[in-house]
């Protein structure tokens, strides 16, 4: 990414005219390097269609990285997935988990004179003005105080107000894109509105930090900075600095199959923990809130947690029950329970979902059904993204009217598919044997 990107922004856009301008500028730009293109490959017979790709993308990562709030984290959210995007944009949504542009040092003073009123120096013994990362909600600073070295989160101003302005703008463009009404997804639209809006408070993520840092502090292989609530408030979060390298970076350099292995089943171990014994989970499971130090996993973020309900657990982590991959009738009451089949399903609509899931299950839960996997073999992310191009292309699924299935799924859905990827990238082959105390339907 250009240094003109990464330069520091004095602002940020927050009326949502602003920002449906600055959206519309950029589809206007990326309109006029198409017309470009194909003026040039009218006169010369060719143009170089990589080169559009790059440019294009670059235009819109810029747009979302100015914006930041709602796209660079819609940005983010995708680059979890990597078969989702062309190669171009790929390459720079990857750099919304942790390089976008920095507020000035005047927008920081001006935060911290809000919350504490006093300048960052007159807070920590050491304060550069320069952030050492910036993403979608905030920015981190690093200090020092009282010999301790120290990581201070800023929230971009406005980004709260940016966010509820940007989901209005986004929704029914999505709406009818996929081809959905709003009445069959509305709860699914609030699910994601009420967790990014939670991602703001600053004082939930704090609490929610210690909480979980505290119960998982037993894992093997997992480390959590210090937090300190007297240096943090309702835009500032501060804790420790740790040293490491970000778990991509790490992933696709050349450590040993020992480490991979070691670091792959700290996070598996941190997830089925959360999971399955505490009910509560950090639900935002992309590289840039990893580090690998030394031998440990370092958790960073917990800015996105989510609650599992006991009635939606047990309905939920029924599809693990192995007997659903050759009884037909006791998939199909499972599916029920979750509302993904409806009694106003006609029978070749039953079918069609039953044989997705049967498909899908095949897949998502194959590393639960020997006690251990191997993430190294391309071929298991492979065939989930396979199957996730058909059924985007299932005219019949898409054609399927009613709300299914609950809102809950969302982010425990995308937790999964994070996790997955990221042990995939590690190549660690690992022990996933299945939750304790399941307790399957009959």
């Amino acid at each position: 990414m250009g240094e003109d990107v990464l330069s520091e922004q004095e602002t940020i856009r927050s009326h949502r005219f602003d920002r449906m301008a600055a959206l519309a500028g950029a589809g206007a730009r990326v309109g006029i390097n198409y017309l470009k293109y194909y003026g040039r490959q009218a006169i010369s017979g060719s143009a170089d269609a990589d080169a559009l790709q790059e440019l294009n993308a670059g235009e819109v990562f810029r747009t979302f990285s100015e914006l930041k709030g709602g796209p660079l984290k819609l940005a983010q959210m995708l680059s979890i997935d990597q078969s989702l995007l062309p190669p171009a944009y790929a390459k720079q949504f990857a750099q919304a988990q942790y390089s976008a542009p920095p507020l000035s040092y005047p927008l920081v003073v001006r935060t911290f004179r809000r919350e504490f009123g006093k300048d960052p120096r007159e807070v920590f013994d050491s304060f550069e003005p320069k952030a050492a990362h910036a993403a979608s909600i905030g920015q981190v600073h690093r200090a020092s105080k009282d010999g301790r070295s120290l990581a201070v989160k800023v929230q971009y101003p406005g980004v709260a107000d940016s966010l509820r302005s940007d989901l209005s703008v986004v929704k029914p463009i999505a709406l009818q894109i996929l081809g959905l009404r709003e009445r069959d997804v509305a709860a699914y639209f609030r699910e994601v509105e009420t967790r990014l809006l939670e991602e703001t408070d600053y004082a939930k993520e704090l609490r929610s930090a210690m909480a979980l840092s505290a119960a998982c502090a037993d894992l093997p292989n997992i480390r959590f900075p210090r937090y300190y609530p007297d240096l943090s408030g309702s835009r500032v979060i501060t804790m420790d600095w740790i040293e490491g390298l970000p778990l991509d970076v790490f992933a696709d350099g050349d450590a040993s199959q020992i480490l991979r292995n070691r670091i792959g089943q700290a996070l598996w171990d941190f997830y089925a923990h959360q999971i399955h014994r505490l009910r509560v989970f950090h639900a935002d499971p992309h590289p840039g809130n990893f580090l690998v130090s030394g031998e440990d996993l370092c958790v960073l973020d917990f800015g996105c947690t989510k609650t599992i309900e006991s009635q939606f657990y047990a309905k939920q982590f029924a599809f693990l029950d192995p007997a659903l991959d050759t009884n037909p009738v006791r998939l199909a009451a499972v599916m029920e329970s979750m509302a993904i089949i409806l009694p106003s399903d006609t029978p070749a609509q039953r079918a069609n979902l039953l044989g997705l899931c049967k498909k899908s299950l095949s897949l998502l839960a194959l590393p639960f059904r020997h006690g251990t996997f191997d993430f190294g073999n391309p071929a298991f992310m492979e065939a989930i993204y396979e199957f996730g191009e058909e059924n985007r292309k299932n005219n019949t699924l898409r054609g399927m009217r009613g709300a299914r299935g609950s809102a809950d799924t969302i982010y425990l859905n995308r937790t999964f598919f994070g996790l997955y990827s990221l042990l995939s990238r590690l190549r660690a082959n690992i022990k996933t044997p299945l939750p304790e105390g399941l307790i399957f339907l009959e």
